[in-house]
């Protein structure tokens, strides 16, 4: 699959509002966590048809063609291996990501931005290791000083991540909907309880 499918996603959300498919790589495990990756069902009806994927649990909704009726698929797996990426784009999603979603200095979540360590102002960076979550009073309280100024201090230092921990990260954070017949793709490769 090419990366447009991906980025295709990601800017349009709303088409996965009905019977979204929840797709795994060759090796059954979702392409991505976080977002998790999910296909609107028109495209994994597609990929069927060209024989990119095989169905391997359906929704009962059905579409029906003038003389065909089809069950949606709700869990594809790609017949080719997808290898997954290696580098973690920064973005600002994935640094709150990395941060789970909390507060640098305070550890509270929600209302986040976004804190340079070393201010900008005094030759301070935009990059993995520079910049981190935090909550808008913990932003205004530190503004341009350094953390010694501002006597704050990080609950953890700022670092670029691997795939493997956002990966780890997203499995923490779910979405909103998750349909009954993912369950077994999505943390199968987390220990079970004895």
């Amino acid at each position: 699959m090419d990366g447009s499918f991906r980025s295709e996603f990601v800017r349009e959300p709303s088409a996965l509002r009905s019977h979204p498919a929840l797709v795994l790589n060759a090796d059954y495990r979702p392409l991505s966590y976080y977002p998790l990756s999910l296909w609107p069902w028109q495209d994994a009806m597609k990929a069927v048809f060209m024989d990119r994927v095989t169905i391997v649990a359906e929704y009962d909704a059905v579409v029906r063609s003038q003389k065909q009726e089809f069950r949606i698929p709700s869990v594809v797996v790609l017949k080719d291996y997808v290898r997954p990426q290696k580098r973690v784009a920064f973005t600002r999603f994935n640094l709150f990501l990395r941060d789970e979603f909390c507060c640098q200095y305070c550890t509270s979540k929600g209302d986040l931005t976004f804190d340079h360590v070393v201010p900008r102002s005094r030759g301070g960076v935009t990059s993995w290791e520079n910049v981190v979550a935090a909550c808008s009073p913990c932003n205004l309280r530190k503004g341009a000083k350094t953390l010694k100024q501002s006597g704050m201090q990080l609950s953890k230092p700022p670092r670029m991540p691997s795939a493997e921990e956002m990966q780890a990260h997203g499995r923490r954070f779910p979405p909103n909907h998750l349909h009954g017949s993912w369950m077994d793709y999505l943390y199968w490769d987390a220990e079970l309880d004895a």
